[in-house]
């Protein structure tokens, strides 16, 4: 999912964590306007943020929603929901029968969303209203529901983390290459970090980025966050691990700025193209970063830093298979309108020119072969989607996972800023609270 743009956050608060798990009891009834049972003329569709700004989003997507209305008579209602309120809005949408027909979502809270029964399944049957199945890519349909059942929503963005550096920051300091390693980037880092500037920027207070980072850490210490029965292990020893070197960025190493433990959303992107922050680990930023003034060879991307060797498989997996997917409530009045809108948003056409517009890479197969989609960068986060990335979990109580973890990690960032000693124990009581708030 995406952040800014994203690979996805959740911020739901402890009630709306609680409303997930009873999502599946509500009768979520889509927003569109079936004429009173005439035509289905119109649909209303919650787009999520993909640009630098709510203000880019509605630029890119205006045009081509007023194609879709005038290839099809279907009227749009649309909206772009900021990744601060998105989940939170689904649940209140179910709860009070006024929701969207067709939304975006996170890939990774696929499997949650799933659990509750308020996402329309894809079967076969329904994939084939969209050009079926075999379009896509199998790497973005592995991150669309849980394994074993039809997919809940369809890809629309495929996105992979990597690691971006502006290249005077590097130059001035008389470095030649991006880091390999962890501990080349520390060191790197340190070099980077003077004058106020500052080697590396993360944004503590977003709990989804937070998870992410969580996640690929853990995999690099050998766990992971989940067992083989789908049981959760939030605080196991290797989660402790990466989970104290990525707030160790800020706590111990203070690499990254005290202030980036309140940040966000975006405030990484705007000091790496300022030059405040030297690297960032982000997903598909360089449009962002032009976006914030950066030319395409004023910054570099690199694979992100493993612990040690190369990125791969196992214990060396450096990404989430990030990504946005497009979904529909079971319950739209109108659903003929809503698929094809689907069908339209994963079209051939819009696929080159909303994955164009937002530097994100196309899961329909037929267009991630162009051309086009060949820049350096993406040919960096296309080897890593193809050899190091690896899906979140695809699990129903992925969504608190997410949440839990990201507050936990936000509370740690908080401490280190304020001056609070970050220790193994202390990593561990936070992971040991949120496994504790963790549906049984």
């Amino acid at each position: 999912m995406r952040i800014p743009h994203l690979s996805a956050p959740l911020r739901a608060t402890g009630a709306a964590t609680a409303a997930v798990l009873a999502l599946g009891l509500l009768a979520a009834c889509g927003g569109g306007d079936d004429d009173a049972g005439g035509g289905g003329k119109t649909i209303t569709y919650w787009a999520s943020n993909q640009g630098a700004d709510l203000s880019v989003d509605r630029k890119v997507l205006a045009p081509e929603i007023a194609k879709f209305e005038q290839q099809t008579g279907i009227k749009v209602k649309w909206e772009v929901v900021p990744w601060t309120d998105l989940l939170k809005r689904i649940l209140g949408a179910a709860t009070s029968g006024q929701g969207p027909d067709v939304l975006n979502i996170g890939n990774t809270w696929s499997a949650s969303l799933q659990a509750t029964g308020a996402l329309q399944e894809w079967d076969d049957a329904t994939f084939a209203k969209i050009g079926g199945r075999e379009r896509f890519l199998p790497s973005a349909l592995g991150s669309t529901g849980a394994q074993g059942k039809p997919p809940a929503a369809v890809p629309l963005y495929s996105l992979a983390y990597g690691l971006y550096y502006n290249k005077k920051r590097f130059a001035d300091a008389g470095i030649k290459k991006p880091p390999a390693t962890w501990s080349e980037l520390v060191e790197v880092s340190r070099k980077l970090t003077t004058g106020g500037k500052y080697g590396l920027a993360v944004e503590g207070a977003n709990n989804a980025e937070n998870a992410h980072h969580a996640f690929v850490f853990t995999k690099q210490h050998g766990g992971d966050f989940f067992d083989a029965a789908g049981k959760p292990t939030l605080d196991s020893p290797q989660a402790v691990a990466g989970v104290k070197q990525y707030v160790d960025f800020l706590a111990s190493q203070k690499i990254a700025a005290p202030g980036n433990a309140e940040y966000v959303q975006n405030e990484t992107i705007r000091d790496v193209a300022t030059g405040k922050a030297a690297m960032m680990v982000w997903q598909a930023a360089g449009r962002a970063l032009q976006e914030r003034g950066m030319k395409p060879d004023e910054y570099g991307v690199a694979p992100v830093p493993v612990q040690s060797g190369a990125p791969g498989s196992g214990a060396n997996v450096n990404s989430i298979v990030a990504g946005i997917n497009i979904a529909v409530f079971k319950n739209t009045r109108n659903l003929d309108g809503a698929l094809k809108f689907v069908q339209f948003m994963t079209g051939d056409a819009e696929q080159k020119a909303l994955n164009t517009a937002y530097g994100s890479m196309p899961p329909v197969k037929a267009v991630s072969e162009d051309p086009s989609f060949g820049t350096p960068e993406q040919a960096v986060l296309r080897k890593t989607l193809a050899e190091s990335a690896a899906p979140m979990p695809q699990v129903p109580n992925e969504s608190q996972f997410e949440e839990l973890v990201g507050t936990a990690m936000k509370k740690l960032f908080a401490d280190a800023a304020a001056g609070r000693q970050v220790t193994e124990e202390t990593v561990r009581q936070r992971l040991t609270e949120a496994q504790q708030q963790m549906p049984k």
